[in-house]
């Protein structure tokens, strides 16, 4: 969980607009991160002090409000980024050596009436030491990769909880992806059957809630007849309305009062023949005969005898005129019933389709009851015409009448339920809409109720429930874990408090001056004083020098015993044993060779070597120093090790990577070489190279200076170095001793600074310069490219 980068950083001091992605990147424009181990170089007033301000605010929770609206971001391995407004939010130990903590901590530096703020490291109680070491080794390391003790547990207990959390998670989001499939699927959703389940905005949620009223008590859905049933409701459209059928009359009645008296009726007797009327088929068939040969005939076709007139007058007298009436009014009825029984058939003719599918059961029930009627109908009709037919037959005899069942009522109910029916329909017109709405929702409800069925809902959510309950308990495992680690840490803590010693702190940063530096002579003392607000004592730090207080410190006394107040200080119980990420902001400020070397060795043995450390960041301008960086334990390892600049062009800083020749060659012999090859190759039209030019005259002078010196080591003037250098190209020496003189100096031609940088002539002095060292000295020149990462090409060799 170390820092990965300075993500953006912007209105702050020299840093404006930032954007580590867009500048941090390796040759193959991958973005680099910090490393275990990471080196800046960076001349003075280029940002470096800026960068440690930002991590000391990581260590104080809170930024100094001499900035005006400062803006950064910090991202952390496995956290959440830290910017200006939650410095407090990350959980990492931050301990941080610039001026600010100087000026805080060694507050004598500024003012020699202040003291030095103490601080108390463990002291030598050996009974309370090994029990604290007891209690620290149950507790254990809290190592990223492998943790022991307690916080073993806790690690345990964590991907215990994170499986359980991922398994109940999974289960959830499969579940969900069913709900949400059956709610929006395109394919099966119910939200693209609108036409179907009425609502074509349906989403998850409304399916959640259509799931909770399928699953209430007394829920049932509609069965799979009824959903067949709605299904052609919702195909119904407004039909048109529906015209009443006529009423019809039945005369059943009024024909069997008629036919009674024609088949009971009785005729005159006298002149009858006795023969006939005691044979009624022979009696018809005389008549029939009568009526062939009346008129028309004179002989019996039957017997071939003359029919006499006699008999004639008998025949007449047998079939008068009253049984002709009689027979004409049977007739007559006969005809009447013929035609009820016509009349009838077409009655209540009606087609379901006019109908609204809902009615059409009960138009069903009534056709199949009003055709059973109507067949009983047309039986007591056919009672009557076969009556009345017997009477016919037997004209002369007086019938026996059998009256009829009249079901003419029973026809008239089955009309009325007819027109009850019509009249629902045709008001059902402005109900469709609505019951077609009710109907959608039955079948949605269904579709939800048979969907629930289908993934066996209720189980899984039994399930998930059964997981949460698990995962709950895994996380007051985990829990518990953590509340015995901060158990354990304030035992310690509290253990630690009774050997509080501030005097040992003292002690530990006088044996670094005197076992690294050889300052015996100056050390820092820890006194006792009472204190009038607790009534108990307090102690401050104060440097003597040979037993007094002493006063009037150089620079290099300052920086030295600041550097090893913060590094004893590193050991003090609120950081021991924590593995603070470290920054260390340029500690060698006026120090010699010998002191920057021992800066080197104080935090090569106790830092680096002694891996007591998350994260280290160290910051120079000191190039003696930075070679000396260079031998940590792991810093040519590109994994463990990052090397960064600050580079500040005009008012504004950026961060980048350190070039190879400098992180290589840590000499600025190198770094001028660099410049000058920079110059003779840059385009003249690149208006970002002007930095280049602009600086060429002095980094040319210094270059020429260093070159000249070691290649003519004997006292020559500088100019007289110059014409033995260039030889007889006396442009080259010429143009190159006026850029020394007239652009790296001002003074006695202040009109200069007024003029625009010449930029052809510092161009080609460049290539002067690098084409006379390839001519002198071929290896040097080859050496000198490769040291700053430039492959010599080879010339082709001429023609013979």
């Amino acid at each position: 969980m170390s820092i990965k980068k300075f993500k953006h950083i912007n209105n702050l001091a020299v840093f404006q607009d930032f954007d580590w992605d867009a500048i941090i990147r390796d040759d193959k424009g991958a973005i680099v991160e910090f490393s275990p181990i990471n080196i800046f170089y960076g001349r003075n007033y280029s940002g470096k002090t800026t960068l440690s301000r930002i991590m000391r605010a990581l260590e104080l929770g809170t930024i100094s409000d001499k900035y005006e609206a400062p803006e950064f971001t910090v991202c952390i391995k496995d956290l959440s980024d830290v910017t200006q407004v939650n410095l407090s939010a990350h959980t990492k130990k931050v301990r941080v050596f610039n001026e600010d903590f100087v000026k805080e901590n060694l507050r004598f530096i500024s003012n020699a009436d202040e003291s030095i703020v103490p601080f108390a490291i463990l002291g030598g109680n050996t009974a309370l030491e090994e029990e604290i070491k007891n209690l620290s080794n149950e507790l254990g390391l809290e190592h990223e990769e492998t943790p022991t003790g307690f916080y073993l547990e806790r690690k345990n207990a964590r991907e215990i909880y994170r499986t359980a959390k991922n398994t109940h998670e999974t289960i959830i989001k499969q579940l969900d992806s069913k709900l949400t499939q059956k709610a929006t699927s395109r394919e099966t959703g119910i939200k693209y059957k609108p036409e179907r389940f009425g609502d074509q905005n349906y989403n998850k949620t409304k399916l959640d809630a259509d799931i909770t009223l399928t699953l209430t008590d007394g829920f049932e859905p509609i069965t799979d007849e009824a959903q067949q049933t709605l299904l052609i409701l919702l195909d119904e459209k407004p039909n048109a309305n529906i015209v009443a059928l006529s009423r019809q009359n039945f005369s059943l009645v009024e024909l069997s009062t008629e036919a009674e008296l024609l088949v009971t009726k009785s005729l005159t007797a006298s002149g009858k023949i006795e023969e006939l009327v005691r044979n009624s088929i022979l009696n018809k068939w005389v008549k029939e005969g009568k009526t062939l040969h009346e008129h028309k005939l004179v002989n019996c076709t039957f017997c071939g005898n003359k029919i006499t007139e006699e008999r004639w007058s008998a025949l007449e007298s047998h079939f008068d005129e009253e049984s002709e009436k009689l027979s004409r009014g049977i007739a007559s009825l006969m005809t009447k019933v013929e035609a009820e029984v016509s009349l009838v058939s077409d009655f209540l003719s009606f087609d379901n389709n006019a109908f609204y599918s809902k009615f059409h059961p009960n138009l069903n029930r009534l056709r199949v009851g009003m055709e059973h009627i109507l067949e009983q109908y047309k039986e007591s009709l056919e009672q009557l015409r076969l009556q009345l037919g017997a009477r016919a037959d037997d004209i002369i005899n007086v019938g026996t009448f059998s009256e009829p069942v009249d079901f003419s009522t029973r026809l008239v109910k089955a009309y009325d339920f007819y027109e009850g029916i019509r009249s629902q329909s045709n008001a059902y017109t402005g109900k469709l809409s609505g019951d077609q709405a009710s109907a959608r929702t039955s079948l949605r409800l269904k579709e939800v109720y048979d969907f629930v069925t289908t993934i066996q809902y209720l189980e899984e959510v039994k399930n998930i429930e059964i997981l949460k309950e698990k995962l709950d308990e895994k996380e007051a495992d985990g829990k518990t874990i953590a509340n015995k680690i901060k158990d354990q840490i304030n035992l310690i803590e509290s253990k630690q408090r009774l050997m509080n010693d501030e005097e040992k702190g003292a002690l530990k940063v006088n044996e670094y001056l005197n076992n690294y530096f050889g300052h015996d002579f100056l050390t820092l003392k820890a006194i006792e004083e009472p204190d009038s607000i607790t009534d108990g004592k307090k102690i401050r730090f104060e440097i003597v020098r040979n037993g007094n207080k002493a006063h009037h410190l150089s620079e290099g006394e300052c920086s030295l015993i600041a550097f090893c107040y913060f590094m004893a200080k590193l050991e003090d119980i609120d950081t021991k044993g924590q593995k603070p990420i470290i920054w260390i902001d340029d500690p060698i400020s006026s120090l010699d060779g010998n002191h920057i070397f021992f800066i080197y060795s104080l935090i090569n043995s106790k830092i680096v070597t002694s891996q007591e450390f998350e994260q280290l960041f160290i910051s120079t301008h000191n190039l003696d120093f930075l070679k000396y960086l260079k031998r940590l334990p792991g810093a040519l390892n590109k994994n463990q090790s990052k090397y960064f600049m600050t580079v500040r062009e005009g008012e504004k800083s950026q961060i980048k990577l350190m070039p190879k020749y400098l992180k290589d060659y840590v000499t600025e012999f190198n770094y001028l070489f660099h410049q000058i090859y920079i110059c003779a190759n840059a385009d003249t039209d690149d208006d970002d190279q002007h930095i280049v030019y602009y600086n060429f005259a002095n980094n040319a002078r210094k270059f020429l200076e260093s070159f000249l010196f070691y290649k003519y080591p004997n006292a020559v003037e500088h100019d007289e170095k110059l014409y033995r250098f260039f030889g007889d190209n006396r442009q080259a020496s010429s143009m190159t001793e006026r850029i020394n003189n007239e652009y790296s100096h001002l003074e006695g031609i202040f009109e200069r600074s007024m003029i625009p940088v010449d930029v052809p002539e510092m161009k080609k002095v460049a290539n002067f310069v690098l084409d006379r060292i390839k001519e002198k000295d071929l290896d040097q020149f080859e050496s000198l490219l490769k040291s700053i990462g430039v492959q010599l090409l080879e010339e082709p060799e001429e023609n013979v």
